[in-house]
């Protein structure tokens, strides 16, 4: 029957199919962590210091309650982050002026120039990948990464997707 070809088809997919799918999921999470974690290397920084800069900088403003519900981390892991983060002059957390005692958190300007260079190493690799694979092939991407999350996780991606208009 050769390569699959259309949607129906993909009822049909073979455990072997499935595997190749989990190992290039594997590997494409590799290469798309690879050039940031170079950068944070050299910083003694990691990945979840990378998410913090990241969501920090989608929303601003954003509370310690909303990043953990976002990366489903502790709050004892998730205060370790912020303070080096805070103490690095990279984060800055406000009072609450609705709630004093909730913190904001927003990027300083040496934080968004962080999560800047650290996006934009990953936003080149995405670009080149969307580009070679074709405006069908990344709306199916983007529909498979969705149909793949919990939902009360998709509800919260849709949230901050929806916040960009």
């Amino acid at each position: 029957m050769g390569e699959m070809q259309g949607g129906e088809n993909l009822l049909f997919l073979t455990d072997e199919q499935l595997r190749q799918g989990i190992e290039a999921m594997f590997f494409a999470y590799r290469g798309f962590t690879a050039d940031p974690d170079r950068i944070l290397a050299t910083m003694a920084y990691g990945r979840a210091h990378h998410r913090a800069l990241h969501f920090i900088a989608r929303i601003p403003g954003t509370t310690v309650n909303n990043l953990l519900a976002i990366l489903g981390v502790t709050k004892q892991s998730l205060n370790r982050v912020l303070r080096t983060l805070i103490e690095d002059g990279l984060v800055e957390s406000r009072v609450g002026t609705s709630d004093r005692r909730e913190r904001n958190l927003h990027l300083t300007e040496a934080g968004a120039a962080l999560e800047r260079k650290l996006s934009d190493a990953q936003r080149a690799r995405m670009r080149a990948a969307y580009r070679a694979a074709g405006p069908q092939a990344v709306a199916g991407f983007r529909q498979v990464l969705e149909a793949m999350m919990e939902p009360e996780l998709r509800r919260l991606y849709h949230a901050i997707r929806e916040s960009d208009t």
